[in-house]
């Protein structure tokens, strides 16, 4: 096959992901507009590469997946991330979230626990011209990083017990916190907290969900 028919058979892939996105109720078109951008088989393995664009999760290595096309947009569009936005992102994984929320946002902070996953999503994001505004920090993602908040949105790719304390703490004021919450793979609720003051949060539950467990000093222990 030629790189101008591979070119075109990704396309038409992507173009068919985008359409499982909007029957399945995405509508935000500036999330769908990322979706359209970032080239999804950049960022999984090179023998999964033809299933880059179906809407399902994919091993990356290390215990973790790259999640399905449809939960990366609901979870950003849920996010309600503007252009001048400072986002947190739990888990930089292969990377591929961390583009998205990159061509959205103002400045995304993104934590990894695994160096080797942490140097690799770094490598694909600079080939693909998306470091610019994107910060890769090796940590205990549920601790965040208070240093560079408040955040006006965190994104966390990993399920956890509870809603991290710490998380909570480094959210703005009208900043919206999602991520699935539970233990058991396929009963976890992907769960949105919003701040409307101080020490005032509401919490809505907007899906069932199955994600790999989110390990630090306010998740689950190793």
């Amino acid at each position: 096959m030629s790189s101008k028919q591979h070119t075109e058979q990704n396309d038409d892939r992507r173009g068919a992901m985008l359409a499982v996105l909007r029957r399945r109720g995405i509508v935000s078109d500036t999330v769908l507009d990322a979706m359209a951008e970032v080239p999804r088989d950049l960022f999984v393995p090179e023998h999964l590469a033809e299933l880059a664009y179906e809407d399902g999760a994919l091993p990356i290595g290390d215990g973790q997946t790259i999640s399905q096309p449809y939960i990366v947009a609901l979870m950003t569009e849920v996010a309600d991330i503007k252009p001048q936005s400072r986002v947190l992102e739990v888990g930089t994984g292969s990377g591929y979230s961390t583009a998205i929320l990159s061509r959205i946002a103002g400045h995304v902070f993104s934590i990894e626990r695994h160096d080797s996953l942490a140097i690799a999503a770094r490598r694909r994001l600079g080939e693909a011209g998306y470091l610019d505004n994107v910060s890769i920090v090796v940590g205990d993602g549920t601790l965040g990083l208070p240093e560079e908040g408040p955040f006006d949105a965190i994104i966390v790719t990993a399920a956890g017990p509870r809603v991290p304390e710490a998380l909570q703490a480094q959210l703005a004021l009208n900043g919206r916190l999602v991520m699935p919450v539970g233990s058991t793979p396929g009963a976890q609720k992907l769960t949105c907290v919003v701040r409307d003051g101080d020490s005032d949060f509401r919490t809505e539950v907007l899906a069932t969900v199955s994600f790999v467990p989110l390990i630090g000093a306010q998740g689950w222990q190793r």
